[in-house]
């Protein structure tokens, strides 16, 4: 016996879906069926995080720090403990 699922998904996605499921040869209801029996098995988890959409601003600051970074510039020393952090900031306020 099997039941009947319905709910709404983006066209677009949809079309891509099926369009892949196509190409490799998989009926698109099938791919459904398999993700759904995945999940009910524990085989597929759920990721749910939204894609970072970063204005211009911030976009671009994390860009120099990322090339700070692979240059080795602007980056402070490995500290073993609170302590020489604290003398290590302290020299710099001097």
């Amino acid at each position: 016996m099997t039941t009947q699922v319905v709910f709404n998904i983006d066209p677009k996605i949809k079309a891509k879906a099926m369009k892949r499921a196509k190409r490799e040869g998989v009926p698109f209801a099938s791919v459904l069926k398999m993700a759904a029996k995945a999940y009910a098995e524990e085989r597929f988890s759920v990721d749910i995080q939204s894609a970072e959409r970063l204005n211009a601003k911030t976009l671009k600051e994390l860009q120099s720090i990322h090339r700070d970074i692979v240059r080795g510039r602007n980056l402070s020393p490995a500290f073993s403990t609170a302590a020489e952090m604290d003398r290590y900031l302290d020299k710099l306020d001097k």
